[in-house]
């Protein structure tokens, strides 16, 4: 039986798809966000509330379990959501990372990001799996709080837990219209004019389940690996978003005062609305921000995998968006 966290959430559904198609056994776990109608009754797939936060709830959930992928998260640029962000990701993981020692669990894979290896001034630095976290003011809330999860995986692997580490880019896919890329895709929609001068790593959903699965089967065990189709700049992504939506592409290039007044009257709206800002100052941050990413190490581990063109994966997720927003 194998246990996924975050199931009902954008990279977990991908996942539960994927391995109910394979014929496996899968206990889904999710928390305040149910399946949706075309997730409840996939073969194989075992629905089941759970708050990971609860130790004893996760000592249940847990029971019978082979495999673990780790997949929740609080994922937010929020500035009201911080603090429940830096509470939730490394204590969830602590939970999951106790109980797998103590089950005695075959292995885990543990879905971080890229934003865990951290960020310095140095732009254009090539960033690999070795790179060492520095306290830094580049550094976003979202990967703090998942350096600090990290360390919980470590820690269980210098306890003698089996795990593997995985370390995604931005995630291009169809999903529910709330994740990072999805955000991204509406501003497209909505033909804003502007774009970025950052550059950072991209990779389709369907990858990344791919590679985790592989990783799970493999005997490789004590690593982490960034998971990154391509090292893209914002402009050129957005770009073939466009034309996946036919829209007219961003046009001109975002000055710093105008990404300034940019978040600040983001902010300003989502007081107002009472809904979370579209843009904050760490969004902005990141993506002006040119972080390059080294994915040579995962293509040596897996040398039968190859990754699929990011175009494709952006088709799929522009099909999705549109049925999605028909609704």
């Amino acid at each position: 039986m194998v246990l996924i966290t975050g199931a009902s959430g954008f990279l977990g559904q991908h996942l539960v798809r994927y391995l109910s198609a394979q014929g496996v056994k899968v206990r889904a776990l999710y928390y305040s966000h149910p399946p949706a109608d075309g997730l409840k009754n996939l073969p194989g797939i075992e629905w089941m509330q759970c708050d990971l936060l609860d130790v004893y709830a996760v000592e249940e959930a847990m029971r019978g379990i082979t495999d673990i992928y780790h997949c929740a998260a609080v994922v937010t640029f929020d500035p009201g959501k911080r603090k429940e962000m830096l509470h939730f990701n490394p204590e969830s993981t602590a939970n999951i990372v106790n109980q797998a020692l103590l089950q005695d669990v075959r292995k885990m894979v543990y879905v971080s990001s890229i934003a865990s290896l951290g960020r310095t001034g140095d732009q254009g630095k090539e960033i690999t799996e070795e790179e060492e976290w520095g306290e830094s003011r580049y550094n976003s809330a979202y990967g703090i709080s998942k350096y600090i999860a990290e360390m919980e995986v470590w820690r269980g692997i210098g306890e003698g837990l089996n795990a593997v580490i995985v370390n995604p880019g931005i995630i291009i896919g169809a999903g529910n219209g709330h994740d990072l890329s999805a955000r991204l895709m509406k501003i497209v929609y909505r033909e804003f004019p502007f774009y970025s001068k950052g550059v950072n790593s991209w990779v389709g959903s369907e990858d990344v389940v791919k590679i985790m699965v592989q990783l799970m089967s493999s005997d490789i065990e004590g690593e982490r690996f960034i998971v990154s189709t391509a090292n893209l700049s914002y402009r050129e992504v957005l770009g073939q978003m466009a034309k996946a939506l036919g829209k007219k592409p961003a046009r001109y290039r975002a000055t710093a005062w105008m990404t300034g007044i940019a978040w600040r009257l983001s902010i300003l709206r989502s007081m107002i609305t009472g809904k979370s800002p579209l843009i904050t100052r760490e969004t902005v941050n990141n993506a002006n921000s040119i972080c390059l990413y080294n994915n040579s190490k995962l293509l040596t581990a897996l040398p039968g995998f190859a990754y699929a063109p990011l175009e494709a994966s952006i088709a799929t997720m522009a099909r999705s968006f549109i049925n999605y927003n028909k609704k």
